[in-house]
């Protein structure tokens, strides 16, 4: 995996690189601006995923996500912010970033958030899209179809071969359900939908 990491503070973006080192992301360049961004997506190629500061120079709001986006030949760009809101995060998302990734979160979530993207998926944090009601029906497509898959029984190998997407990918929406639906583990989660006809 080729993560690109686009920030103005140092000490951010070595922290943030040495994280995904860590856990195994083979090949992880950081650059300071979103220009050395782009330059770096031109000259070596597109990368699995680019994680963009919010505030730093050149982004100018949400166009630099545009920019990036393009220069990485569309693939999963995503926006990371120390100022972190749910207004902002549906922004990005709509623009069409990869997720939103606030700097507070814990570096095995940071590493989880990451896979999730580079897998091709959208990653939010659950607390800001969270209408405030367990299974008020603000589940995502792609969660509905894992908790029919939790409900019939399945494995998250199960289900992940049936979605054509990658177990870990799986594991990551398992957890996001059992927090939106306030259940303690799968079973209570495929408990909790049949009791609300979620499915």
């Amino acid at each position: 995996m080729r993560v690109l990491i686009a920030d103005d503070h140092d000490l951010v973006r070595e922290a943030l690189a040495a994280f995904l080192q860590g856990e195994g992301v083979v090949e992880v360049r950081t650059v300071p601006t979103l220009d050395d961004a782009i330059r770096a997506a031109e000259d070596s190629g597109s990368f699995d995923l680019v994680l963009l500061d919010y505030n730093m120079p050149g982004m100018n709001g949400l166009e630099g996500l545009d920019r990036m986006i393009a220069a990485n030949d569309r693939r999963p760009v995503a926006i990371i912010s120390g100022t972190s809101s749910r207004t902002l995060a549906e922004q990005a998302i709509r623009a069409g970033a990869a997720g939103f990734v606030p700097k507070t979160m814990s570096s095995r979530s940071m590493v989880s958030a990451v896979r999730f993207m580079a897998a091709g998926e959208v990653y939010a944090p659950f607390n800001f899209l969270q209408s405030g009601e367990a299974g008020s029906g603000n589940l995502s497509q792609r969660e509905t179809e894992v908790l029919r898959g939790l409900c019939e029984g399945k494995s998250n190998k199960e289900i992940a071969r049936g979605l054509d997407l990658q177990e870990v990918t799986i594991k990551l929406h398992v957890k996001t359900l059992s927090r939106k639906l306030n259940a303690r583990n799968r079973t209570h989660a495929a408990m909790i939908a049949r009791e609300q006809n979620l499915i």
